[in-house]
């Protein structure tokens, strides 16, 4: 049902608020003040070859939108609902799935904590963590990521999460992208991470420079 699918996509509509009720942006708007090339020449690419990017898009988001959801849910030890999807995409994003599946095999794995909702009242942003797992005994930070590639602006994302996990009192040793793609030609990746401080320090010059922006918007409004 729909609803089913407003739930497998809900964290892009979150609202952060500190504990005064401040509204605050979430990690991923702090992150749009970045210029991304990649996505003008990948839009590019495809008028080249005659493909309409908004139903390429559409078609490719939804079966990630799924493999996300399918891996949450397995994470959880819940039963996914996918009443609201066809069964092609299903089956696409199942496909994908498997990829996380052969991922798990050789690791000792604990799932501690799923979607947490976090803020940072010292630097107000506030930010959803896919997950936190302890893996071979090693307390670590999950971010599952459906596509083709792993961007720098990812590690950025990563190393605000983490800054929030700690500032909230978790544990964490050791970051990891889990790229998880959506057909056969995006595969599979994992990337992992301990050392992100230069990405943290991005990170708390962006957050600058989106309050700064919003300053010259409200000038020129």
């Amino acid at each position: 049902m729909a609803k089913d699918k407003m739930k497998a996509a809900s964290k892009v509509h979150t609202q952060y608020k500190l504990a005064d009720g401040t509204k605050i942006p979430g990690t991923t708007t702090v992150l749009s003040v970045l210029a991304k090339p990649a996505l003008v020449h990948w839009a590019w690419d495809l008028g080249v070859k005659q493909i309409d990017y908004r139903k390429y898009v559409d078609k490719l988001a939804t079966v990630g939108t799924i493999a996300h959801y399918l891996v949450e849910c397995h994470c959880k030890g819940e039963k996914p609902a996918l009443d609201a999807y066809s069964k092609e995409e299903i089956s696409l994003a199942e496909n994908a799935f498997i990829s996380f599946l052969e991922w798990e095999k050789d690791k000792e794995i604990k799932y501690l904590h799923n979607e947490i909702v976090l803020v940072s009242e010292a630097y107000r942003y506030g930010g959803t963590i896919d997950c936190v797992a302890e893996i071979n005994g090693v307390p670590t930070l999950l971010d599952f990521k459906t596509g083709k590639a792993i961007y720098p602006e990812m590690l950025v994302q990563l190393a605000a999460y983490r800054h929030l996990l700690k500032e909230n009192g978790y544990s964490v040793d050791e970051v990891r992208i889990l790229r998880i793609g959506r057909d056969e030609s995006e595969g599979f990746e994992e990337r992992k991470e301990t050392d992100l401080w230069t990405h943290w320090e991005m990170f708390k010059c962006l957050r600058q420079v989106y309050e700064l922006n919003k300053a010259i918007n409200r000038k020129a409004g």
